[in-house]
């Protein structure tokens, strides 16, 4: 099923659950957050978007509630709600949870390697390289997402998958803005090449060999952050 577009959302005069109606609201407002679009610490105003969606605000709290529990956004009292902010310290610690769970991803993708994912891999690849290229840092934002969920999916481990998503969301407040071209161009460069070799070390069936390319990528992409901040400090 394709993802929800703004397009498909019902308007408050169509018959449809509020419940359901918040989850769509949730979703889209969640894209907005992990695609970059509301930095960490960005107040969500219940009235700008039940406008921009066309809705009441009673579901706009409910998606709010859903995105509390996720965890990307927070209620502060007597405030309201705000895209969560993430300190470098638990980005870091992250980072090595996920350094864990791609690795193993990356090792079960090459015992399954199949021809179709396998090409769809390296057409990933190309494509960054050519956004890169090209100083087109949206593009390259959801592929290298793409990318990632490719991954995962060739790892064929839904426990898996699950557990990597709902660490991932968290990490994506502080990587939305260590995607974006420009100064770091060189970075993006260095990563992608650690793109293709985690995708031939798939496309080879070497277990070990693929586990420690993912492994060595996400905790490369630490130390890229880490610097990264210490620059914009």
């Amino acid at each position: 099923m394709k993802p929800l577009q703004t397009s498909d959302l019902p308007s408050k005069n169509q018959p449809f659950g509020v419940r359901s109606l918040a989850m769509a609201l949730r979703t889209e407002i969640e894209k907005m957050i992990l695609q970059g679009g509301m930095p960490m610490g960005e107040r969500l105003n219940e009235n700008y978007f039940a406008e921009k969606f066309q809705v009441s605000r009673g579901p706009v709290r409910e998606a709010f509630r859903a995105l509390v529990e996720a965890g990307l956004v927070e209620f502060i009292p007597n405030r309201g709600v705000f895209v969560r902010q993430v300190s470098l310290e638990q980005a870091r610690a992250a980072y090595e949870v996920r350094a864990a769970l791609f690795s193993m991803a990356g090792r079960l993708a090459a015992v399954r390697r199949r021809k179709e994912e396998i090409v769809r891999l390296r057409g990933l690849v190309h494509d960054m390289d050519t956004a890169i290229d090209k100083r087109e840092s949206d593009l390259y934002y959801r592929l290298n997402l793409d990318l990632h969920s490719a991954i995962m999916e060739a790892a064929g481990n839904e426990r898996l998958a699950a557990n990597y998503y709902g660490l991932i969301k968290e990490l994506h407040l502080f990587r939305a803005k260590n995607l974006i071209l420009g100064d770091h161009v060189e970075n993006a460069r260095i990563s992608n090449a650690e793109h293709a070799t985690m995708v031939e070390a798939i496309a080879s069936g070497d277990e070990m060999r693929s586990y420690e390319a993912h492994y060595a990528h996400v905790m490369n992409a630490r130390e890229r952050l880490i610097t990264s901040n210490k620059k914009a400090e």
